[in-house]
């Protein structure tokens, strides 16, 4: 698919006791790509998404290849692969909801700043350039925030840390239709900044409209995989996913 992907993972399998949720996945992300995996609930898309985050509870276990800006990560505790530069912004966004929006922002560097960078808070200008409304509501509690501005504070915060590779899980769950269009059009602005994106979605139309490659995940298995564009137009996809009748021939 690419040369020198940021994220390359071959073989991936997860298993929880006897159950096996994710069945020899294999996924690349290159750098300033937006790679959308989609299909249905229960799936394993967020499982794969922790696994190669190292973000499995006790009952999980992972084999396989996972390789992050060519080197394997696997045996990384969650804390290493954050450390290097990997993002992962959950479903549930696990805001601080009595801190202030800036504040929330600002802890999103604290691994910069832990790492001695001075310029840390390099990124609030160009998050707030991002989110204007984020701007706005820069003093007040995340608590209080909509649906939307909290999803759109988790991807801010997880800007703050300049990540190589951001992973994103169901950024569009509980949005209105508005303001998942908007998060989306977002989403898709970050190609310029270089960052790699993974995102996972339920929302498959949103997803390949906006990805440059797209995978199907089905049960555990990668059913189908291609172009975004190319995916969008296939008949199996349409029918299940996109809920729209066949294109006429």
């Amino acid at each position: 698919m690419m040369t020198s992907p940021v994220l390359e993972v071959s073989n991936l399998a997860v298993r929880y006791g006897k159950i096996e949720a994710l069945h020899q996945a294999a996924i690349e992300v290159g750098a300033g790509q937006i790679v959308s995996v989609i299909g249905p609930n229960g799936a394993g898309k967020s499982t794969l998404l922790n696994a190669i985050m190292g973000a499995l509870p006790q009952t999980g276990h992972a084999s396989g290849r996972i390789a992050y800006l060519g080197e394997e990560i696997g045996v990384l505790p969650i804390e290493r692969r954050v450390a290097r530069g990997m993002c992962l912004v959950p479903e549930k966004r696990e805001l601080f909801a009595s801190m202030t929006v800036e504040d929330n922002l600002v802890l999103g560097a604290y691994r910069r700043k832990r790492a001695g960078e001075r310029n840390f808070l390099d990124q609030l200008d160009h998050v707030f350039q991002l989110f204007p409304r984020l701007k706005e509501r820069r003093a007040q509690a995340a608590g209080t925030l909509s649906g939307g501005e909290r999803q759109m504070l988790a991807v801010g915060r997880a800007l703050m840390g300049k990540p190589d590779l951001l992973m994103l899980d169901e950024p569009s769950l509980g949005l209105a239709p508005l303001i998942v269009k908007e998060i989306f059009h977002i989403i898709s602005a970050l190609r310029q900044t270089g960052v790699a994106t993974l995102l996972i979605e339920q929302n498959a139309r949103a997803a390949l409209q906006i990805s440059d490659y797209g995978y199907v995940l089905e049960t555990g298995d990668l059913a189908l995989e291609g172009p975004a564009s190319e995916l969008a137009e296939n008949p199996r996809v349409i029918e299940t996913y996109l809920g729209l009748a066949k294109k006429p021939v």
